[in-house]
């Protein structure tokens, strides 16, 4: 006889990021496996959210030494279940032939943090595949990514208010909701300076949900002190279609009257129209490091 090693080749490596959604929708995307081998194989889908009341035993990564966002099995769906699902879930692929699977992303409720891992198991004992599924959710049709976010990544526990307090909440207090930092390291002693960059990216989620809005606004306000701190926001402002993204490009240069052996702090307040006003506090830290 001969023996044969089962051998596969998957469309998607390591990650699979459905984006952003509304809260109560859908989202699907999709991956292929091919059977590279000689001989068919049997197939099954397995989600690492089966473990996640033994994953809730252990220490929360907040409160651990390590700062890193690293959840397999992060935000799950009020229900207990997994906001994902995958189809179909076991089979046969054939010799040379390729399986599709769709996986649809279906969150109940708002959260950035939405995350769990497949593996594509073979015979039922060899992991041929593992991916990392995530996904966002918003209850309005605006979002900003970039920076390090200044909150926490695992959910409360506690009861939450009722959504017409958090809103009277939200429209007495004058502070920002959200907070981002982005930080920028500027390569002093060089003869062509370059300037430090990061971006921020502000997106639009295409829904039908708010047909009567347009398209997504954003600004910052303070350009000017901005400009006198050496930072550069291009564009200032500026607006988002639905189903689209806008990359904002932030550079910073020290001015010369500026003493850069203390780190720069500086607040710009970054507002987004859509179907609310909403508000994020920037932090741009800046700071020169020797070539």
């Amino acid at each position: 006889g001969h023996g044969v090693v089962p051998s596969t080749v998957c469309s998607v490596e390591e990650v699979l990021d459905v984006g952003y959604v509304l809260a109560g929708e859908k989202a699907t995307s999709t991956f292929k496996v091919q059977n590279t081998s000689p001989l068919p194989l049997l197939y099954s889908i397995q989600l690492d959210s089966v473990t996640l009341d033994r994953d809730q035993q252990r220490i929360p990564p907040f409160i651990s030494s390590s700062l890193q966002r690293t959840e397999i099995v992060g935000t799950q769906n009020y229900s207990g279940l997994s906001a994902f699902s995958i189809f179909p879930t076991e089979g046969e692929i054939a010799a040379g032939k390729s399986q599709e699977f769709t996986v649809t992303f279906s969150p109940d409720h708002e959260s950035l943090y939405y995350s769990n891992r497949l593996k594509v198991v073979l015979f039922g004992r060899k992991t041929a595949h593992v991916i990392q599924l995530k996904g966002a959710a918003r209850d309005h049709l605006m979002f900003v990514e970039g920076g390090i976010p200044l909150d926490v990544p695992v959910e409360s526990l506690a009861v939450m208010l009722p959504v017409s307090s958090r809103e009277a909440l939200k429209r007495e207090s004058k502070e920002p909701v959200k907070s981002i930092l982005l930080v920028l390291d500027y390569t002093e002693g060089e003869s062509s300076p370059v300037p430090a960059r990061t971006e921020l990216t502000v997106g639009a989620i295409q829904t039908a949900r708010f047909a009567s809005k347009k398209n997504v606004e954003f600004g910052f306000d303070s350009l000017a002190l901005l400009q006198k701190k050496g930072f550069t926001l291009q564009p200032g402002k500026g607006t988002v279609e639905r189903g689209q993204v806008k990359r904002i490009g932030v550079s910073w240069v020290p001015p010369a009257d500026l003493d850069v052996r203390d780190p720069l702090l500086v607040t710009a307040l970054l507002t987004l129209k859509g179907d609310i006003k909403e508000s994020y506090r920037v932090l741009l830290m800046a700071k020169a490091v020797p070539a």
